[in-house]
């Protein structure tokens, strides 16, 4: 019997927990652990029962020597210590967004290709129970031939949710790394992975954050919110990324005759009214997921009667879906199981790579450039 992979974590908040959970569901053994904070990544380590922790992560490469790191800190702290793994030869599993700038993304795409490692790009909503059926839906062609699509959410973020790197583009902060991805894969992996062509616009409607310290664990930064956020000796950092979006993309889909148009709408800050949804329009029908990363259920459209109708989910579906507490640690573990068997030579697998990361990076990239508008200030 072959021995488990052996696996070093990058990063001790939520997505670092998350990733050793999920590598130990697929069979993985996780060797060590890195944090920035000798006494929180020895607590987590500890916590986990992960022998190794440490603060340095070259040293931690050349004790751990593990096959395979997984990246969950944010954007920017990605790249050095990609490239350092993909050096000494590991198969790399991070988190998006996979660097800053799509120049850098593009860069380790590139190194992890000459390299020959594996890698994979967290993007992973697409692994949601009712993206899979309505990749199948479509593909069946329930819907006919696909013609448009929409993703609609509003978030309704607390604006006093305390300074941290999600404010700060430098560190891979943003609602188009942090958002927009996973909308942009799963409307990808139901219609099809070529993306033809792509526009926006980007909005801070944020402005500033109060800065608090303490906050280790991204899903527990609400309760660090002030409470008397009119304190004078409350100190304040400046957001300088979006956290609202608009922007339209075309789709090439094989089963359609034209680009597919789609629409991605979100907005961080503001109330919404109507429930999130993803929407894929059809010539003889149409498929609704309720839920801004499509959490279901899934409803099809029946032109014949002219009512939407709940479709329940497939068994197959439903059985291949991985425990896990929540939509995110659950998708995390469905990709990372397919890392693993593709590494492990135990099944032919196709999942989001190093080169959709360096691809999203790009896209994002002209988008945040804001240039697209037209002066019509002339025209009678």
């Amino acid at each position: 019997m072959n021995k488990p992979l052996k696996v070093l974590i990058q990063g001790t908040g939520f997505a670092g927990q998350g990733h050793a959970e999920a590598f130990r569901y697929a069979g993985a053994e996780v060797v060590g652990i890195v944090g920035r904070t000798e006494s929180v990544v020895k607590e987590v380590a500890e916590n986990l029962s992960i022998p190794y922790a440490s603060t340095d992560w070259d040293d931690a490469l050349e004790v751990c020597k593990p096959d395979i790191v997984s990246i969950a800190t944010p954007g920017g702290a990605h790249e050095s210590a990609i490239i350092s793994a993909i050096e000494k030869g590991c198969h790399v599993f991070s988190d998006k967004p996979l660097s800053t700038t799509g120049e850098s993304a593009t860069r380790l795409y590139k190194l992890a290709e000459k390299k020959g490692v594996k890698t994979a790009f967290a993007a992973s909503f697409r692994y949601m129970p009712d993206v899979l059926f309505a990749k199948r839906l479509v593909a069946e062609g329930k819907i006919g031939e696909p013609l448009e699509a929409e993703c609609i959410s509003h978030f309704n973020l607390e604006r006093n949710i305390p300074f941290g790197w999600s404010h700060r583009k430098e560190d891979g902060g943003g609602r188009l790394n942090n958002n927009f991805t996973h909308k942009l894969s799963i409307v990808t992996s139901i219609l099809g992975e070529e993306i033809l062509s792509i526009m926006g616009e980007v909005r801070d409607d944020l402005g500033k954050a109060p800065i608090v310290e303490g906050v280790h664990n991204f899903k527990k930064r609400r309760d660090f919110i002030p409470e008397d956020i009119n304190d004078p000796s409350l100190k304040w950092g400046e957001s300088n990324v979006e956290w609202s979006y608009t922007v339209l993309a075309q789709i090439k889909s094989e089963r359609a005759t034209k680009p597919v148009s789609v629409l991605f709408k979100h907005g961080g800050l503001h109330p919404r009214f109507n429930e999130d949804h993803v929407v894929i329009y059809g010539s003889k029908g149409a498929i609704y997921i309720k839920g801004h990363y499509a959490s279901g259920p899934l409803y099809l459209y029946d032109q014949n009667t002219q009512q939407w109708n709940e479709q329940p989910l497939p068994n197959d579906i439903a059985e291949n879906n991985p425990e896990g507490e929540g939509d995110t640690e659950r998708n995390w573990r469905y990709l990372i199981r397919e890392l693993v068997a593709d590494i492990e030579g135990t099944q032919d697998v196709t999942y989001q790579t190093f080169k959709e990361g360096a691809q999203y990076q790009q896209l994002i990239d002209l988008i945040r450039q804001n240039d697209n508008w037209v002066d019509v200030k002339h025209l009678v």
